[in-house]
């Protein structure tokens, strides 16, 4: 039977998932300036995103700057930011689904009971598919930048660091398989246990042993 608990909770855990993903699609903190060698000290921290670039300053003054270009980007960047959107998108599907096929709404009203259990297991599918997308490019930025940080061929001041957007995008792609494997699991539709036996006796009584033998003597 669908479990009313696990839908809700794996319904929050992919929601939060999904605003985080949006926080982190937006923040320009995927890729921090290194300290390399001797350079302990520097007067500017470089931030990197998918659609800015950031400036900090020892003094406190921060300033971002989008990309001008978008074609002339990389095209890792470029498959990050679709892989990333897509994403969000397959998220905000998801969750109209889940919203509607939730067993404690009343949105698709009470004659589509059979109907709602099946949207719940396809919101699921949605979010897992979802977190599976933005892992993708969680993980191919931080490989990038591991491989180009240990490259001696690379000058120091072009290497860059693991970004606190980073870490928080791992945790957004959890949350969404998280909550789109409890969503699925919580979302059994009804009746896929069998009735027991002795329930359907009662509807279908069968004839007692003494009954039987006054119609056997009739027909002889």
């Amino acid at each position: 039977m669908a479990s009313t608990g696990l839908q809700l909770l794996g319904l929050l855990l992919a929601m939060l998932g999904w605003v985080t993903g949006a926080l982190v699609c937006a923040a320009p903190l995927w890729r921090v300036s290194a300290f390399v060698g001797g350079e302990l000290v520097i007067a500017q921290v470089l931030w990197e995103g998918l659609w800015m670039n950031c400036l900090s300053q020892t003094t406190g003054h921060i300033q971002c700057k989008t990309y001008d270009s978008t074609l002339a980007l990389p095209g890792s960047i470029q498959a990050a930011r679709s892989l990333a959107v897509l994403s969000l998108l397959l998220c905000l599907l998801a969750v109209v689904l889940g919203v509607a096929g939730a067993k404690c709404t009343h949105c698709l009203g009470d004659g589509n009971r059979a109907a709602k259990p099946r949207l719940v297991r396809i919101s699921g599918g949605l979010f897992l598919l979802a977190g599976l997308l933005y892992l993708i490019p969680i993980c191919w930025t931080a490989y990038a930048i591991v491989k180009d940080f240990y490259n001696p061929d690379i000058a120091a001041p072009l290497k860059r660091e693991l970004g606190p957007a980073l870490y928080l995008g791992w945790g957004s792609s959890l949350l969404l398989l998280v909550g789109g494997a409890l969503l699925h699991v919580g979302s059994s539709p009804p009746g896929a246990i069998a009735l027991p036996s002795f329930g359907r006796s009662k509807d279908n009584p069968q004839p007692a042993a003494g009954e039987g033998k006054p119609q056997e003597k009739a027909y002889v």
